[in-house]
């Protein structure tokens, strides 16, 4: 009796108006508690104000995922600020709007939706289902959806876009995030990664449409509706056809004895990195087996970013050691990031940054471009591209050799975007980078690529084999030539969202209002660009070449010794990151001065400018 008692409580609780005291929330409940109908989820919120949990019933339901540099990214879970079944329901519905709005022809060309391997039991929430709730929108609507069969890499989506040309497609992934996170990341028509304003008029789209639509919950279609069709086989063969463009020894390639181990990071890389390896004339990569199938617990790394090293890439390195393999090309859970260690003569394991990789690959792409191109190709007609916070080695390789050298605002979106533009304008890209290992080598694809990237890297350590140079040799190699580029990137997390902008109100009134820092310690500032604000010291107007972007905050500092150091907010975790490089010319061959030079100002920076103990920052664990 007291049980059924209990019972007709929670309901009558459940379904009775919400008297929390706070309007905006009792109309938020009341809209959760309507339009889910995934159980899981719903009963996160019923347990939640079952136990009067209103401030975190506030956190998950009073705001909204906003876009960032990859889209829409958050924890799965219940509330209209995570990822789950309802907020890609609405996410999609306000794509949808703002599509029909942009293209007639919408229903003629359709739209394209990929996924990778997250999943979280607890929210019943997973890639491949928020994949199918997406199409499911777009079919009920009678829009064609190209919905991949599986699992594929993030850049198989804006390749699909660009080669099927649909208007638009979307990659459900949180790329490298904590197993916890998922995320929606949107491409447009060009196969690039939206950017501004299109992300701004798909959010007021989406709040215009919260309220799913009939029929919008209906996965089946995905089964029944003629409109669905499946791009895999086409894509992938399409696909690695187009990587031929970008091998240059595939005789060579079939012939080496080096060996490489590649691991995929529990993710979705596998089968096509040894696709890739096939295409460019290469014995198969030996897998890591505990980490070559999908997992969405990543149980074998502490986080799933091979950004992070040697502490994740251990398995990798053991295996390479039993196996007698120099090298290990980690590709990210995602497969558009790759990391790349080889083992050195001291029997040391050197993994290599962003920025090193990126110097190699620039030397690489570009030597193969003059020896493979005829004769009256003119030089100043090639391009390569960099986000701001990257190393500036492209650009002294640029001046060096005549071809032009762009740099755009953080995340690959920008590069994406610029690339398109260089394109129409009968430009030749051979590669861009960012320093969070992102790379693309050709423009086959218009987003980071890990896979093609790793094949790269094989033919490039293949070719430098037949010379006996190794990878980190002809690194030495480049920044003899070109001059060193000694670099360091970290981060501190900062879950306080006041807290980071008050670091950077502080610097914009440093000792006075208004008033930048001329010094860094004792190390004299030469110029100072704030994007948050659209400000340039070093321009005759002032103002910031890269356009604005207010809803991130980044500062680069260009310091008199040459150094040149940016403090940016994340755009998809709760981090400051860093950025510091040292720029010599070919003449500076001091690397020890370079190197102690540069971690002196790192240091002067930190203390000075983020106050990790005064700001209660959480250091990088390493």
């Amino acid at each position: 009796m007291a049980e059924n008692a209990e019972g007709d409580l929670n309901s009558n609780l459940l379904h009775a108006p919400y008297h929390t005291g706070d309007p905006q929330l009792d109309t938020a409940i009341g809209q959760w508690l309507r339009w889910d109908k995934n159980p899981k989820t719903k009963e996160q919120i019923e347990n939640l104000l079952r136990n009067g949990m209103n401030k975190e019933l506030r956190d998950r339901l009073c705001c909204r995922m906003t876009f960032g540099t990859a889209g829409l990214r958050s924890t799965m879970g219940a509330g209209f600020c995570y990822i789950n079944d309802l907020t890609v329901i609405q996410s999609t519905q306000g794509m949808y709007k703002y599509l029909e709005r942009c293209f007639s022809d919408f229903k003629q060309r359709g739209f394209v939706v990929g996924y990778d391997t997250r999943g979280q039991v607890t929210s019943s929430c997973s890639s491949q289902r928020l994949a199918k709730l997406t199409a499911a929108v777009l079919l009920a609507k009678d829009v064609p959806v190209y919905l991949f069969s599986r699992y594929v890499p993030t850049p198989f989506v804006p390749y699909a876009v660009q080669e099927l040309k649909a208007v638009a497609g979307v990659m459900i992934t949180a790329s490298h995030n904590r197993k916890e996170d998922n995320g929606y990341k949107v491409y447009w028509e060009t196969g690039a990664q939206i950017t501004s304003p299109h992300d701004k008029e798909i959010l007021k789209c989406i709040e215009e449409c919260v309220e799913p639509w009939n029929g919008s919950w209906n996965d089946n279609l995905v089964d029944t509706s003629p409109l669905k069709r499946d791009p895999l086989r086409d894509i992938c063969r399409r696909y690695m056809e187009d990587l031929k463009k970008i091998c240059f020894h595939r005789e060579l390639n079939s012939k080496t004895t080096l060996k490489f181990v590649h691991t995929s990071f529990h993710g979705v890389g596998h089968d096509y990195v040894q696709l890739a390896f096939q295409v460019f004339g290469f014995k198969p990569p030996i897998p890591v087996p505990e980490q070559k199938d999908p997992d969405p617990d990543f149980s074998t790394v502490k986080c799933p970013n091979p950004e992070e090293g040697e502490s994740v890439l251990e398995l990798s390195l053991r295996l390479a050691e039993k196996e007698n393999a120099r090298i290990v090309l980690a590709t990210d859970p995602d497969a558009d990031r790759l990391a790349v260690a080889e083992l050195q003569e001291n029997g040391h394991w050197k993994v290599f940054t962003g920025n090193e990789l990126a110097a190699l690959f620039g030397w690489w792409m570009f030597d193969c471009w003059k020896k493979n191109t005829s004769r009256n190709a003119d030089v100043k007609n090639v391009y390569m591209l960099a986000t701001t916070v990257s190393s500036k080695i492209l650009k002294a390789i640029a001046l060096k050799e005549g071809f032009h050298f762009e740099e755009t605002l953080p995340g690959f979106k920008w590069i994406g975007s610029r690339i398109k533009d260089l394109l129409e304008n009968g430009k030749e890209v051979l590669f861009a980078f960012e320093e969070s290992i992102g790379f693309l080598c050709g423009t086959s694809v218009l987003d980071k690529d890990g896979v093609s990237a790793a094949v790269v890297v094989a033919e490039m350590a293949a070719y430098l084999e037949t010379m006996n140079i190794t990878l980190k040799q002809q690194l030495i190699k480049v920044y003899e030539k070109y001059g060193y580029h000694i670099s360091k990137t970290s981060y501190f997390l900062c879950y306080d969202p006041s807290t980071i902008k008050s670091i950077f109100e502080r610097l914009r009134n440093f000792d006075s209002p208004k008033e930048y820092p001329k010094f860094c310690g004792t190390f004299a500032i030469l110029h100072i660009r704030d994007v948050t604000t659209g400000y340039d010291s070093s321009q005759p107007n002032k103002k910031s070449v890269l356009p604005v972007s207010k809803n991130s905050q980044m500062i680069t500092f260009t310091f008199q010794n040459g150094c040149v150091a940016t403090l940016r907010t994340s755009g998809t975790e709760p981090k400051i990151k860093y950025y510091a490089e040292m720029c010599a010319s070919p003449e500076q061959s001091d690397i020890a001065f370079l190197e102690e030079e540069l971690r002196k100002l790192i240091e002067a920076l930190i203390e000075n400018f983020l106050e990790p103990s005064k700001n209660g920052l959480i250091w990088r664990s390493v």
